[in-house]
């Protein structure tokens, strides 16, 4: 693997950069206290590629590799965890569902649509009562004629509210079955699909998180991707990816705090000269760094396997509990490092701190990392 960054993502980063800079920073605590979910920024970024990363020109997307989408997730998330949850959600769950199960007529259909953000992805795996049990789900799709009935509600969804297009997974066989469950688009508008409880976050409160509520949803058959059956599948292979999603999310988070923490030490002075002077301050800094710096190479790992479609779940899982447990880390130092200035809402570190823990959570909990690594392991 080459470790230099080539020209290409060089430009995306600062393109990504660059936007954050004029279009997230000033916002930020506003739309943190407000929960506002910023559509409009995703229409601007839609403009730029940032929605369609990984699909493909022929589909309206901008067609680059893994390195690219990861270094925009970073660029995104050093400035606002919020936003970068909502660009890896909308790119690697809804619009990386389609683009890896769906048929070519499927694809022409919402593709060019969400590449563009015109139309904003949710994905429904998750509920109530079905972390990470999913075998046991509740939602269930039942066929009729050459249509499917759908009824149950998903919970803790990206966009659930203002996505204007669900990939969900549904229970279309006995509980805890072999093969039970099947994969469906539900577009918003369709009769029987509505928004429930929108939650209310201790962090990433500016990513809208809600319930879809599926009530005797009638969609046709030329709605479903792939398989009947194949929907537990299908999902585990694109949490593979949304990992590398979330480990670049925390990975940013992580950077952003440091960044902050870095420039803090050497401005403020105590004892007539910069706190970065004193071992316990520096100390710390040396260790962010380095395990930033781990981070960075264990996604940039998977990133190359998945552009080489290679086998990644392993590296996948270690890149994302490593790097989401690294930026509860580093948040927590930044914030120490701030002394009680970080506990503040006037300097942007406690926002990080808040902000990271959900990457220990979202897409498997780091527990469940642990598991999926230790399998691979003793396979």
């Amino acid at each position: 693997m080459d470790f230099q960054q080539s020209e290409l993502t060089q430009q995306v980063a600062q393109t990504a950069r660059d936007f954050a800079q004029l279009h997230i920073k000033p916002f930020i605590m506003e739309w943190d206290e407000s929960q506002e979910f910023p559509v409009e920024v995703f229409k601007k970024m839609g403009k730029l590629g940032l929605m369609g990363v990984l699909v493909p020109e022929e589909y309206g997307g901008a067609g680059l590799s893994y390195f690219e989408y990861k270094t925009i997730i970073v660029e995104i998330a050093k400035v606002c965890g919020s936003i970068g949850l909502s660009v890896a959600a909308h790119n690697s769950l809804c619009t990386g569902h389609i683009m890896a199960f769906g048929n070519d007529e499927q694809k022409k259909k919402w593709l060019p649509k969400l590449a563009t953000a015109e139309w904003i992805g949710a994905w429904g795996l998750t509920e109530a009562n079905t972390g990470s049990d999913a075998g046991n789900m509740a939602c269930t799709a039942v066929k009729d004629g050459d249509e499917w009935i759908i009824s149950g509600t998903k919970n803790w969804i990206t966009h659930g509210k203002s996505g204007d297009v669900a990939v969900v997974i549904c229970r279309t066989g006995e509980p805890r079955a072999r093969n039970n469950s099947t994969t469906f688009v539900v577009e918003r508008g369709t009769k029987g699909f509505s928004a429930g409880k929108k939650e209310n976050k201790l962090g990433m409160r500016a990513s809208e998180t809600a319930e879809m509520v599926f009530d005797n949803c009638r969609i046709p058959d030329s709605n479903r991707l792939g398989e009947v059956g194949a929907g537990f599948k299908q999902a585990m292979k694109i949490l593979d990816g949304g990992r590398i999603s979330i480990a670049a999310l925390a990975l940013g988070i992580a950077k952003g705090a440091y960044e902050a923490a870095l420039q803090y030490s050497q401005e403020r002075h105590q004892f007539d000269k910069p706190i970065s002077s004193f071992q316990g301050i520096s100390f710390k800094l040396a260790d962010m760094a380095t395990e930033i710096e781990a981070a960075d190479l264990l996604t940039m790992q998977a990133c190359d396997l998945k552009n080489r479609k290679q086998p990644m779940t392993k590296e996948s899982a270690m890149a994302k509990y490593y790097a989401s447990e690294v930026a509860v880390r580093v948040a927590n130092d930044a914030v120490q490092i701030f002394g009680g200035y970080g506990y503040t809402k006037d300097f942007p570190v406690e926002k990080f701190y808040r902000d990271a823990k959900l990457c220990t959570i979202g897409e498997g909990t780091s527990e469940i990392q642990k598991i999926v690594i230790s399998r691979e392991l003793l396979k």
